[in-house]
């Protein structure tokens, strides 16, 4: 089982950004987090996990690291016994945020993992995306993490802004490489309804060319691309979603799921922390669930086990296997070319 928690504080808006958070609203920070706590004791009666069987915990949002460390404590303290002794414990942070003091607070109480959302090296980008720190900023950010003993290190980037091409993409993923990384997300710029770049036209570039550049680079440096976004040391939490299992997702904005249901908290904060075991719930069937393991399948190392298909999906399968589209070992159906999984999917459903 996993365990999500989310934190919807920021210090800034960045103009992609269609996630749950908001700037401001920090006077309600202390509330939100014993609120956690209480959403937390409510899906433990739902979920009823055994004692150390949380094998990942990732903590996103929003900004974690605009969180005072001391405002974890309690809910760490709740959190543990259900731990297990090897849990993956990650953690989400701005490098304008993420100050020594915090990272080695924050490692003192178990995470294990930090990820920081870099996006770029280069201060004009970091500009147009409307990130709070600056290129040195986010150096600064890895190497105190390293300092703090952190082993594993991830970083975001971002490529197909408008401008984006291939040397200013090569800037990026040479300064990611000098720093002591072990795994790199690189994201296409996506437009989202409700974002900054939603009410205007020439933000985001369609390359594909520069998709499959970024990952020939990235994976020419020893990074091997194991999802169409995702390089080197294996994210547990994030292949364990893509493998299906179970989660329990604590806060405003977070998504739960078990047993063929879906599970939404409120999203706004003071109706949360109001009552977080009010929570919204969509009812899956069969056909949701299939749907779903082939597409997550299909765009990570995970593949799909031939015995989610259908027998028009197995027949169709069989035809992208002989013509090198997928390909088969012991009864699973593995995607060579995760930049097509989307495709391939939707011509297995029909």
């Amino acid at each position: 089982m996993l365990l999500y928690i989310h934190i919807p504080y920021c210090d800034s808006k960045c103009h992609y950004c269609s996630f749950n958070s908001y700037t401001g609203r920090f006077d309600t920070k202390r509330d939100y987090m014993k609120a956690l706590e209480r959403q937390f004791d409510y899906e433990i009666e739902r979920f009823s996990p055994e004692k150390s069987s949380i094998e990942s915990l990732f903590i996103g949002g929003g900004t974690p690291s605009s969180i005072e460390s001391g405002l974890y404590e309690p809910l760490f303290a709740k959190l543990s016994p259900y731990l297990r002794d090897d849990a993956e414990i990650t953690v989400e942070a701005n490098p304008n945020s993420a100050t020594q003091e915090w990272i080695e607070a924050m490692v003192a109480l178990g995470v294990n993992r930090m990820s920081f959302g870099v996006q770029s090296f280069r201060s004009q980008k970091l500009k147009f995306l409307n990130r709070a720190h600056s290129p040195q900023d986010a150096i600064k950010a890895v190497k105190r993490a390293a300092r703090a003993g952190l082993g594993r290190i991830s970083i975001d980037l971002i490529y197909n802004c408008a401008g984006d091409d291939e040397e200013g993409m090569l800037h990026d993923i040479e300064e990611a490489f000098k720093l002591p990384i072990s795994h790199i997300s690189a994201y296409e710029l996506s437009i989202e309804s409700g974002t900054v770049f939603s009410s205007g036209e020439g933000y985001a570039q369609r390359n594909d060319a520069l998709a499959r550049f970024v990952a020939k680079e990235i994976e020419a440096r020893g990074f091997a691309q194991y999802e169409i976004s995702n390089f080197g040391d294996p994210c547990t939490h994030n292949r364990g979603y893509w493998m299906h299992k179970e989660y329990i997702g604590i806060g405003a904005g977070a998504v739960g799921f078990g047993k063929y249901r879906r599970y939404y908290p409120h999203s706004d904060i003071e109706r949360y922390i109001a009552n977080p075991s009010d929570i919204r719930i969509e009812i899956l069937d069969e056909e949701d669930i299939r749907m779903e393991k082939i597409f997550l399948g299909l765009r990570s190392d995970i593949g799909v086990q031939r015995s989610v298909l259908d027998l028009a999906m197995s027949e169709r399968a069989d035809i992208l296997t002989a013509e090198g589209k997928l390909y088969e070992k012991e009864g699973i159906l593995y995607n060579p070319d995760l930049f097509i999984a989307d495709e391939i999917a939707l011509y297995l459903l029909g």
